[in-house]
């Protein structure tokens, strides 16, 4: 009898610095994210920008952007950051038992 692997996985939202370029309309252009480990990853492309929900559970601008050839959604919680403070955040799936 084999055994199924039942794991599922959620996104949660992980907080990160970015690097932001500002046009003189004002729009926001992220360049590179830094993670708490010290790593930072170049953006190499913005795909798309919208007011979404995050399937993490929380709300604000998307930006969905391309990183070393993978696509991965960062948000800006520009009015509904717990802080009350504008922060950003990437969606990262975690893998449960």
């Amino acid at each position: 009898m084999e055994l199924q692997n039942n794991k599922t996985s959620y996104p949660q939202r992980v907080y990160v610095k970015i690097l932001v370029e500002h046009d003189e309309d004002g729009t926001l252009n992220p360049a590179v994210i830094k993670w708490k480990d010290g790593h930072s990853y170049e953006i190499d492309r913005v795909l798309d920008v919208r007011r979404a929900a995050s399937e993490a559970g929380s709300m604000g601008i998307r930006y969905k952007v391309r990183i070393m050839g993978h696509e991965r959604h960062l948000f800006y919680e520009d009015t509904y950051s717990e802080t009350g403070k504008p922060r950003w955040f990437v969606e990262s799936e975690v893998n449960c038992s």
